[in-house]
């Protein structure tokens, strides 16, 4: 049956792990540990990779993405060895695991529900579930980044991408997109969600770029 006990369990198991291991927030961890700090009582509040590395500098901000990139990795692929142990094939545990270590991150458990805005995150689950499509955005998001300096720009483009892409690039192929789109989508969703201030403010002309004087 598909709507069994086993895949119900196996759903739940892959959507705790996740949300547990998205609520490691290194930006958070980080701080605490080389400033004994929290990094959201600086710059943009956000614990994120952008603001540590206004903050602290370059080699925490690398230390953050990295940290945040591989929890992403291990929640995708001990979800796929979940679902492959319990004989689920009917979907890619990669999508619901993004989903929910990308809600870990956003509301971690360990550090009151305040956490970054999932972009490093989201690339992680893209490069695992799609990699040519992680690819393609970043062929047009870090020349968009490069020369306007605004992060949170090519954020919200790629954001605007992901789904359109993923459908087309299936169809091309000759796959079923619909699952793999709506997916993307949903994660789309949730990034614009996280950087709605952000967008007020490109709206405005009044986003903050990189290296500038902080509006």
């Amino acid at each position: 049956m598909v709507f069994s006990w086993g895949l119900w369990i196996a759903f739940l198991a892959v959507a705790a792990l996740s949300y547990l291991l998205g609520s490691l927030n290194f930006a958070l961890i980080l701080s605490r540990f080389l400033a004994k700090d929290d990094i959201r009582r600086h710059g943009s509040g956000n614990a994120g990779m952008t603001n540590i590395l206004r903050t602290y500098g370059a080699k925490p901000a690398i230390a953050t993405a990295a940290g945040d990139f591989l929890k992403a990795m291990a929640a995708v692929v001990l979800s796929r060895l979940i679902f492959r142990q319990a004989g689920i094939e009917l979907v890619d545990a990669g999508y619901i695991s993004g989903l929910f270590v990308l809600l870990g991150h956003l509301y971690p458990l360990y550090f009151k529900f305040k956490g970054g805005k999932g972009v490093m995150v989201s690339i992680a689950v893209i490069f695992l579930t799609n990699p040519p499509i992680l690819l393609v955005l970043l062929l047009v998001i870090l020349p968009v980044v490069f020369i306007t300096r605004i992060v949170s720009l090519g954020s919200v483009l790629g954001a605007a991408v992901y789904p359109v892409l993923t459908y087309f690039l299936l169809w091309y192929r000759g796959e079923e997109p619909l699952y793999d789109t709506i997916c993307a989508a949903v994660i789309s969703l949730i990034i614009f969600y996280t950087h709605r201030e952000n967008i007020k403010r490109l709206l405005n002309g009044t986003e903050n770029r990189f290296g500038g004087p902080k509006k």
